[in-house]
């Protein structure tokens, strides 16, 4: 969608909506059209698993579902759906913690990191289409207005 001709469609009034509303309504349909196309991206996985194999990336040890599931911003019963996913699809192994039995980690498979390895230079590609023409500043400036409505949300 082309957001300057939506905002001059006489379909669409956007009136003198405040710059917050907009940016949250931007963001929301960005997010919808994101997980679509990158739903086609992958055959065997949505985005939203993906989104969870990165996350288990970024951890320095395997999380637990409540750690993922706050990475992730999601709910503990969302998180278990995605992951019981990749566990039938042999992404993940649930695996028990060695100092606290009563904890499960998750853990990627050698299927996963395979499969991780393979697309990782396509996904790249395509990430760099997406930022085409935004500069580091721009981009810096984006992250930090993100991440501090992020923390006002916490704060609600």
């Amino acid at each position: 969608m082309n957001y300057d001709e939506m905002i001059n469609n006489s379909q669409v009034t956007f009136g003198d909506m405040p710059p917050q509303p907009f940016l949250l309504g931007l963001l929301s349909a960005f997010d919808n059209r994101f997980q679509a196309s990158a739903d086609t991206f992958f055959k065997e996985i949505t985005w939203k698993q993906f989104f969870a194999i990165i996350c288990i990336n970024l951890c320095k040890e395997s999380p637990t579902l409540n750690e993922l599931s706050e990475i992730m911003g999601s709910s503990h019963q969302n998180v278990k759906q995605i992951l019981n996913k990749l566990s039938d699809k042999g992404f993940v192994e649930m695996i028990q913690d060695e100092e606290d039995k009563r904890k499960q980690r998750i853990v990627l498979t050698k299927k996963c990191i395979r499969f991780c390895k393979k697309n990782d230079e396509q996904s790249q590609a395509i990430i760099g289409r997406i930022f085409d023409g935004i500069s580091e500043r721009s981009l810096a400036t984006t992250i930090k207005t993100i991440m501090k409505m992020e923390r006002n949300i916490s704060e609600l």
